[in-house]
């Protein structure tokens, strides 16, 4: 009797809890990748597997991640909240403190429901935490050969250890990083002939620039395979059925202004959602969606198909539910990357992308860890010798860097003519420019707020010294 008794409270208590039927959940997550895939209208390289996962599942058109870079994006999909809201915006923090009180990372919400977790193998967030908190220690791990920080190449016997169990797991795939990043190295390898590659007008078109796009294309095509080996791997181990997988990646690829950015080829990334148990579920809304979708809604809907209860604090929409609402626009935030110190938002309606910069006297293109890359190189010196256009030399002034910036997104998908200061779009203007005003007081945040100089100083020595930006005069040593 006790153990009945006991029973029902733990169930009353958690009545998150799966059933029989609960479906599994697989993030394929990739990095650093673009959408230039078949199923997205880019037939450059044969993307089949990830084709397929679109065809017979749900594609989605306009998914945005909240950050344009990798740690801050985890940390938000992690907490289903914007990294801006509880202080996980600075790309690699380097002072961790643990979640503010009340907010459970998603899978530990599983673990809580009964599901076996795992991640193989990226866990960067910005915040403190115990990996046994957050993923099943029962599950184990393959060796440093087949996982390491990614998936590195086919092997996914490890699967079959999940058979018969319920679980919420990540497969983390080299995606844009595989054998280093695109445009890293001049020339790199591909079987894509760069005569076939259209550079866009915010880059040079010349042999560097077409290198480093044919390398992103060869590391989408080995991306899929691998796409296409987990799939095996799931039907093999009797697990694909009743598996819900999303396939996404953290942010675009790195190309000069995609990566660490805020435009278009910085955010926009596939999302895809895939479930032969529940085709009819998921399909209720459409095969192919155009509706604005942010990254956290990846969370939220995880949750809500598993018929697992949503917490209040998460800030994303479930995409599936019956009640949805589409939203009226979608936010990006960049703020600090690792030396580089910038404060930038940007707001997407359905026809337009508003950015706010609000650190214009430094460029766009500030000082990173890319600095020694090809591309970089190339435009460095290329910017030097005056052989670039006025926008793309813009780029390297913090004297061309406007506070706002207003682009039409149907007739300039590039994002490179600016209307903000056209007259015949003032009203647009003002309406993107309070909407963004009312979300950055409405959730506090957190990016208006300066680092600390505790904060600083870790980064500062951590750079040894080596950082342009203002705000770290104060410890260097005056002679």
């Amino acid at each position: 009797m006790k153990v009945v008794i006991a029973a029902l409270i733990f169930f009353t208590l958690n009545f998150s809890v799966y059933s029989q039927n609960s479906p599994n959940v697989l993030w394929i997550y990739a990095d650093d990748m673009s959408a230039w895939l078949g199923c997205y209208g880019d037939k450059t390289v044969a993307t089949p597997n990830i084709d397929m996962l679109a065809e017979k599942g749900v594609k989605f058109e306009r998914t945005y991640m909240p950050a344009p870079v990798c740690s801050t994006t985890r940390s938000a999909l992690i907490t289903g909240t914007m990294q801006t809201s509880y202080g996980l915006h600075e790309h690699r923090t380097m002072i961790k403190k643990p979640l503010a009180a009340g907010i459970t990372t998603i899978p530990q919400l599983f673990r809580q429901a009964g599901y076996l977790t795992f991640n193989e193998q990226k866990t960067d967030y910005n915040f403190s935490y115990k990996l046994s908190d957050l993923y099943s220690p029962e599950f184990k791990s393959p060796n440093k050969k087949i996982v390491s920080g990614h998936l590195r190449g086919h092997d996914l016997t490890w699967l079959e250890q999940l058979k018969g169990k319920k679980f919420f797991g990540q497969i983390q795939l080299y995606g844009g990083k595989y054998q280093g990043e695109a445009g890293r190295k001049y020339p790199a390898s591909s079987r894509v002939k760069e005569s076939e590659i259209s550079v866009p007008p915010q880059y040079p078109d010349n042999k560097v620039m077409r290198n480093a796009m044919a390398r992103h294309y060869e590391q989408i095509a080995y991306c899929d395979s691998q796409v296409g080996a987990i799939i095996k791997a799931l039907k093999d181990y009797e697990l694909w059925e009743n598996t819900i997988v999303f396939f996404f990646t953290d942010h675009g690829c790195q190309m000069p202004r995609a990566k660490q950015h805020l435009y278009d080829e910085g955010t926009k990334v596939p999302l895809i959602v895939h479930w032969p148990a529940g085709s009819d579920k998921i399909k209720q809304l459409g095969t192919v969606r155009n509706d604005l979708v942010s990254g956290i809604d990846i969370t939220t809907s995880s949750l809500d198909l598993a018929g697992l209860k949503v917490p209040d604090f998460m800030e994303g929409k479930k995409l599936f539910a019956k009640n949805y609402q589409e939203r009226d626009y979608v936010i990006s935030a960049k703020d600090r990357m690792g030396i580089a110190i910038d404060h930038v938002r940007a707001l997407r309606t359905e026809k337009f992308v508003y950015i706010k910069n609000y650190m214009t006297d430094r460029p766009l293109y500030q000082a990173a860890y890319r600095d020694g890359h090809a591309v970089f190189k190339n435009l460095r010196q290329l910017y030097d010798e005056g052989q670039l256009t006025d926008l793309q030399a813009s780029y390297h002034d913090s004297s061309k860097r406007k506070v706002e910036e207003l682009y039409d997104l149907e007739n300039d998908p590039h994002q490179v003519r600016n209307l903000a200061l056209n007259p015949e779009y003032a009203s647009i203007l003002k309406k993107h420019r309070q909407q963004l005003k009312e979300w950055e007081e409405t959730t506090d945040d957190k990016g208006r707020i300066p680092s600390t100089r505790e904060e600083l100083e870790k980064v500062y020595k951590h750079a040894k010294g080596k950082v342009e930006n203002p705000e770290y005069d104060i410890f260097k040593q005056k002679k």
